[in-house]
């Protein structure tokens, strides 16, 4: 078994004015050339933006990005026609295969936007674009997890190009989980967005980062009420 742990404190942080982001992995001017990536996992982003502001327009290629509201609505825009928003309970995905041109506003005027922003490396390069979202709401259930994307077409969570499946949970005080891997070569990537979780003798608060492998499951215990983002992914 071998862990690693990032604390939310040893984040890359950027404060552009329009943009206050923090970087799990190494993006943009943050380099770390110890946290490139979690395997498939190259992007962590928690970024937060100021009223009316938002990305112009870019593009991206060959890349698995997943967007998660925690607060407000994003405005999305894309070159495969779609326009909409995004709030908090629903979650985008894009694999932007071949190239997809897009862009990423608050819809608000006066209140900020925040969300979470992840990239996958994808299973098979320069696919056709694709573009989806899904409304779950709050879970159904608390103290267990909710698969949100994976790469089971015919399963009710956003399909992903990548063997990678996403979950978010939502648990009580004094609960405990275990959590087995979806698949056996898979490593396990947790991120608390609230809360706080004990995992592998190991205290993890609001924002830490855990990743996990050579381990076929693990037990969480839990101290705080907590939401929770597992991913659930390829190592190389």
């Amino acid at each position: 078994m071998s862990t690693i742990f990032h604390s939310a404190e040893s984040r890359g942080y950027a404060h552009h004015g329009w943009l206050e982001t923090y970087h799990t992995f190494s993006f943009a001017r943050y380099f770390n050339p110890e946290r490139m990536n979690f395997g498939v996992l190259r992007v962590l982003n928690d970024d937060k933006v100021v009223a009316g502001e938002g990305f112009g327009r870019h593009g991206h290629d060959n890349m698995e990005i997943i967007s998660i509201p925690l607060e407000g609505t994003l405005v999305h825009e894309d070159s495969l026609g779609t326009k909409g928003t995004i709030k908090k309970g629903e979650i985008q995905i894009m694999s932007a295969g071949s190239g997809i041109i897009h862009s990423e506003s608050n819809n608000s005027s006066t209140e900020p936007v925040e969300f979470l922003q992840i990239w996958i490396l994808p299973k098979h390069r320069d696919i056709t674009p694709l573009y989806d979202q899904r409304m779950f709401g709050r879970l159904e259930k608390t103290n267990t997890f909710k698969t949100i994307v994976s790469p089971d077409i015919d399963d009710e969570s956003l399909w992903i190009n990548q063997d990678a499946y996403i979950s978010i949970g939502e648990f009580t005080v004094d609960k405990e989980y275990i959590y087995t891997m979806k698949k056996p070569n898979n490593g396990l990537y947790m991120f608390i967005i609230n809360g706080n979780v004990k995992v592998e003798d190991t205290v993890l608060h609001r924002r830490d980062g855990f990743g996990i492998t050579e381990k076929s499951s693990i037990k969480l215990e839990i101290s705080k009420d907590s939401t929770i983002l597992l991913l659930d992914i390829p190592l190389n």
